[in-house]
């Protein structure tokens, strides 16, 4: 019996849904990534490198410990995996991590814009702004600490600089959810600041009384 079946059955679920809708790019795409944290033990459950979504079984998803040596699965997991790994490190509230190329959001990785609060329902799921990490190559030890240096705002979305978008949740589904939340935040933005009128933003009292997100 496959100790992990469930998660990486999940993960797979996730990514087949996120291709469909353009999440990663495209139906046959390998962009991305989606990870889920095995409860209390420092193991995560990652997608493969360069496997396309739709064709994924269980016993492709990798299984590795937060110092990246594997567990289980026989790909080569994500290149991504350490910037996943430290993500669990840092924010014990995060369970699943949710890796996009989705097209709205990577508009304002390109312009290097953060998403301040506009929707009072996405606030209270992601936190009150959606910023920037600051762009290094992928895969390498300098984007897992700039990763890792942002996040700790406690946020749940995040821009990659000339990359793509981060979503983060304390279950799978809640990290899935928040990458529609952004999708929907940054194309209802991008349309807004079309029309070159002044962009209202929630009043600081509304914040306030919001808190940080549940």
């Amino acid at each position: 019996m496959d100790p992990y079946l469930d998660p990486r059955k999940a993960i797979i679920r996730c990514c087949r849904w996120l291709c469909r809708h353009g999440y990663f790019g495209s139906l046959r795409s390998a962009g991305g990534n989606v990870s889920v944290r095995i409860p209390d033990e420092p193991l995560l459950v990652i997608t493969p490198s360069g496997r396309p979504y739709m064709d994924l079984v269980p016993e492709d998803i990798c299984v590795v410990d937060f110092d990246l040596r594997p567990v289980a699965g026989g790909l080569k997991p994500s290149i991504e995996t350490g910037m996943h790994a430290g993500i669990y490190q840092d924010r014990p509230d995060v369970g699943a991590v949710v890796h996009t190329h989705q097209p709205f959001a990577s508009i304002f990785a390109l312009i290097n814009q953060s998403i301040p609060a506009l929707f009072d329902e996405v606030v209270m799921a992601i936190g009150h702004t959606v910023d920037v990490v600051p762009y290094a190559f992928s895969g390498t030890p300098e984007l897992v600490g700039k990763v890792r240096q942002t996040i700790v705002n406690g946020c749940f979305c995040f821009i990659l600089q000339n990359h793509g978008a981060l979503n983060l949740g304390a279950s799978l589904d809640q990290a899935w959810k928040n990458a529609e939340l952004l999708e929907k935040t940054a194309q209802a933005y991008y349309h807004a600041l079309a029309t070159g009128r002044p962009i209202t933003t929630l009043p600081a009292e509304t914040l306030q009384r919001i808190g940080p997100p549940s």
